[in-house]
């Protein structure tokens, strides 16, 4: 007999798991709507060539690629099997399960443009998969609530969803967290001014595994990339700056002094202070962390990434800005900016620092209970009368013992049991009984229904 098991990185979700997933998707949800943002989906899996080139040469090994139907070696050489995986995957493979939700999100701008209006804010919630190392807190398919407003350069757009990260923490009463606050610009006017013009990309692929490896690891990688040691001395100022945001913003305008774009990302940060300040907000729980790189390629702009203190979770969310994404699709000049929660890594850090509310299972109010055939048909023909009044209602399928019926209540978290007895049936009324203080009167239905409503 086969022995039933999950793939690695998936998981099941019982009643008091998905009871608790839905309490974190209802907080985001309401938060993306107050916000103006409106709901779409897109298929699980895209054609590879929507999603290949888009992460990163690390995004792309990550992508789960699902084979041809049929058969799939027909199209490939013996010829092709020497060459290797680059020669054949596009021969076996034409689609693959997405990776995140901005990129088909941005495939969905360019498809339906004539249809939207702009600016466009979307809000998705759609599991998606990558091919990483399971561990805890990293899963293969998990969920992402993402947020996204194209059309617009406005920095508002930046403000707001500081606003939304805060606003949406505030209801899963999580108040000790760090929203850290960079901008790719930022990082490039870095590398010019370190003498490693045009290497960006390089560079922020291996500074944003520094809170994993430490810097010592982060120079060996650079050296590998071909970074010089004066490249890595001008750098090293930058890894523990200490000052404030004002500080931070002091010492880069010196630092990026000969870095036009570099500059550029400076004062879009300042202006985002402004913005906030103007809306009666300010930068509570901001972090400007001036190594923040988020290593997916499309980001132009603000980067955003958020982490909950005293938690063994990494980032729980994280965004930026995009000006090229949709161009690649054939609309180009669209510019975007996101954010995205990661569901089960929030899910996680409640569950960790034990902060879900009580009692989050929607069970049902009232179980009715009977002791024979005649009380089974009595309670079957009140069932409907509870549920039409908005009460969850159920009754106990099989001809049972009561305290069996009973029993099953106390395990599914049921309040109330309705007894249908003889007398009861006799009189023309049901007995409430409350489990928990064990109290029981008898009432007529209609006084039944007025009491649990």
């Amino acid at each position: 007999m086969q022995k039933p098991s999950l793939p690695k990185g998936t998981r099941d979700f019982g009643p008091i798991q998905m009871a608790r997933r839905n309490y974190i998707l209802d907080q985001i949800r309401s938060t993306f709507q107050l916000f103006g943002y409106n709901q779409i989906e897109t298929p699980a899996m895209e054609n590879l060539s929507t999603l290949t080139g888009k992460y990163g040469d690390e995004g792309d090994q990550l992508l789960f690629k699902i084979l041809n139907s049929g058969d799939y070696l027909k199209n490939v050489s013996a010829e092709d099997l020497e060459k290797g995986a680059s020669a054949t995957l596009t021969k076996v493979s034409e689609k693959g399960l997405r990776y995140d939700l901005t990129v088909p999100f941005a495939r969905f701008v360019v498809m339906n443009r004539n249809d939207l209006t702009f600016p466009f804010k979307r809000f998705q919630i759609q599991p998606v998969w990558r091919a990483d190392r399971p561990q805890k807190g990293r899963y293969r398919e998990f969920y992402q609530c993402d947020a996204d407003v194209v059309g617009t350069d406005s920095l508002v757009c930046e403000a707001e969803i500081i606003l939304m990260i805060r606003d949406v923490f505030a209801k899963l009463k999580l108040n000790d967290y760090s929203i850290k606050l960079n901008n790719r610009k930022i990082l490039t006017g870095i590398s010019e001014a370190i003498g490693a013009a045009g290497k960006e990309g390089q560079l922020c692929v291996a500074i944003d595994k520094l809170d994993k490896i430490g810097w010592e690891k982060v120079q060996e990688e650079l050296i590998g990339r071909a970074f010089s040691e004066d490249s890595l001395e001008k750098l090293a100022p930058l890894i523990n700056l200490t000052e404030g945001f004002e500080g931070k913003i002091s010492f880069l305008k010196s630092f990026l002094a000969g870095s036009k774009v570099g500059l550029q990302g400076v004062g879009e940060l300042e202006e985002l202070a402004v913005i906030l300040k103007g809306m009666g907000e300010n930068l509570d729980f901001v972090d400007f962390d001036v190594m923040l790189a988020r290593g997916l390629s499309y980001y132009t702009g603000a980067i955003f990434e958020v982490k909950v203190n005293n938690a063994s979770i990494g980032s729980v969310s994280g965004g930026g800005r995009y000006d090229n994404l949709t161009g690649v699709f054939g609309l180009s000049g669209v510019s975007g900016v996101g954010i995205s929660f990661g569901v089960d890594r929030l899910y996680d850090v409640l569950e960790e620092l034990e902060l879900f509310p009580q009692g989050s299972v929607q069970t049902s109010k009232i179980l009715l209970t009977h002791f024979d055939e005649k009380g089974f048909s009595y309670a079957l023909s009140h069932l409907q009368k509870f549920r039409k009044a908005g009460i969850k209602a159920e009754i106990y399928p099989d001809l049972s013992k009561v305290k069996k019926q009973l029993d099953f209540a106390t395990k599914k978290g049921i309040h109330f049991v309705g007894i249908c007895g003889d007398n009861e049936i006799a009189e023309n009324l049901i007995s409430i009984k409350n489990l928990e203080t064990g109290d029981q009167e008898s009432l007529t239905i209609d006084a039944a229904i007025f009491k649990l409503s």
